[in-house]
């Protein structure tokens, strides 16, 4: 799990992938490995504090519209997480202006890549 998310992590432009904030669950025991891994900073929101991560908490909303609370995700091919993925990350939203998250993300990356042709 850890090589797979450290993989997954890696595939971001660098730019993209400055830090992680996570809660306390059990998913994050390796994080010390994840961080020296992909040079990524992770951080810890105090406990019982979503609104810490309020964007997570949203779209953890979002993905529930797709697999509800509990749902073992073993059930199902990668194709088929991508493809929730996907699809909501092609939502707009109110707070992007009612553009989409992949379209927020592609104008960044466009914009840093003007701005700095090295980027990764």
């Amino acid at each position: 799990m850890l090589q797979a998310f450290s993989d997954k992590l890696l595939s971001i432009a660098q730019p993209m992938r400055q830090s992680l904030t996570y809660d306390r669950g059990k998913e994050m025991a390796c994080h010390r490995q994840l961080s020296e891994r992909t040079g990524i900073a992770v951080y810890f929101c105090d406990p019982h504090s979503p609104w810490q991560r309020g964007t997570n908490e949203n779209t953890n909303g979002l993905v529930r519209q797709y697999l509800p609370k509990g749902t073992d995700l073993s059930g199902y091919s990668q194709e088929q997480l991508d493809a929730i993925a996907d699809e909501i990350n092609n939502r707009p939203r109110k707070t992007l202006g009612w553009a989409s998250p992949i379209e927020v993300y592609r104008a960044y990356l466009g914009k840093l890549a003007n701005d700095s042709p090295a980027i990764q």
